[in-house]
C-alpha cells in the first residue's frame, strides 16, 4: 500500500511525478522545455504521446521509478510511512 495522501502533500513528489511524465515525452519527440511555449503546442505534444504506445511505456517506467521506494520491498511504503498524515520532516524521530 502507498500513502498517496501524504505523497501528494509533498511538493518534491509532485515535481518528481510531473517530470516523470513530461521528460520521456519531450525527450522522445526531440523537444526541449523551451519548445513548449503555448498551451496549444503543449496539448498537441500530449495528444501525440497518448497515441504512441512506446512513449506511454516510457512514461509508465518513469512513473514507476518515481513512485517506488527503494528502501522497502515491493511497491508499498513502509509500515511507519503508512501512519504519516503529513510528509516527515528532516530530523523528526
Amino acid at each position: 500500500m502507498i500513502n498517496w495522501k501524504v505523497r501528494f502533500k509533498n511538493p518534491q513528489f509532485l515535481a518528481q511525478l510531473v517530470l516523470a511524465v513530461l521528460t520521456p515525452i519531450i525527450a522522445y519527440m526531440g523537444l526541449t522545455f523551451e519548445d513548449l511555449t503555448t498551451w496549444i503546442v503543449f496539448g498537441d505534444v500530449l495528444l501525440q504521446a497518448i497515441s504512441n504506445p512506446y512513449v506511454l511505456g516510457l512514461v509508465a517506467v518513469s512513473v514507476y521509478n518515481a513512485v517506488s521506494d527503494p528502501t522497502t520491498e515491493g511497491l508499498s511504503d513502509s509500515v511507519q510511512a503508512l501512519t504519516y498524515d503529513t510528509p516527515k520532516k528532516k530530523g523528526d524521530a
